[in-house]
């Protein structure tokens, strides 16, 4: 089976199709891993380059996100069966005060896309919530977005936060959101600042390697 037609469906948002060629390609033997990385994370990746380059827009990335995640939950059981390890790991939330979470949902399947695990943290979270997760859960990354510049200044303290719990030197901070400029990430001593979700990803992937 070429694993090729997964990749074009799922860029389609044809979720039920998608799901119906994993399993078909499941049964016909083909490892859990190059399903993964053949069928939906390929076709992921094409998504997530048209999104940066303003060919689709957030619609049609949650609906190509749905159908990825379908494929993904029959493949979770065979990938760690055969201990596949996911390309690193990473905490997300908007910042407290602030309740906005498609760019953050965004940001999460991009990654997850990528074969990145995503602890989601929600909304409203506090700096002591994103370190705490990090250091609980050996994540490598605090991704924080913000969408009100009232908020942003959580941002800070975020890295603070790590700074004070000792792991600043063990975690990358990013942050995002649309209030948020490269600047502002120097300024408050974040790791990085991206524009967009597809972005966001490529770094976290530099960043997990």
């Amino acid at each position: 089976m070429d694993l090729q037609e997964i990749s074009l469906k799922l860029q389609a948002g044809k979720a039920k199709d998608v799901k119906q060629l994993v399993q078909q390609a499941i049964d016909e033997g083909i490892p859990a891993q190059e399903i993964l990385e053949q069928g939906l994370i390929s076709g992921m990746n094409v998504v997530g380059e048209k999104f940066k380059n303003n060919e689709v827009f957030v619609p049609e990335v949650l609906v190509a996100a749905r159908a990825m995640n379908m494929g993904a939950k029959l493949l979770k059981p065979l990938l760690t069966a055969e201990g596949v390890k996911a390309n690193g790991k990473v905490c997300i939330g908007t910042v407290k005060g602030d309740l906005h979470d498609i760019g953050k949902n965004l940001v999460k399947m991009m990654l997850e896309g990528k074969g990145i695990e995503v602890v989601d943290l929600g909304t409203d979270v506090a700096p002591e919530t994103f370190v705490q997760t990090a250091k609980d859960q050996n994540c490598q990354i605090i991704c924080c977005s913000a969408l009100l510049t009232t908020t942003m200044g959580v941002m800070e303290d975020v890295v603070k936060a790590a700074e004070n719990a000792g792991i600043r030197d063990q975690v990358k901070i990013m942050i995002g959101g649309a209030p948020i400029t490269d600047a502002f990430c120097k300024q408050i001593g974040a790791d990085a600042y991206t524009p967009d979700a597809a972005s966001a990803a490529d770094v976290a992937v530099d960043f997990c390697s």
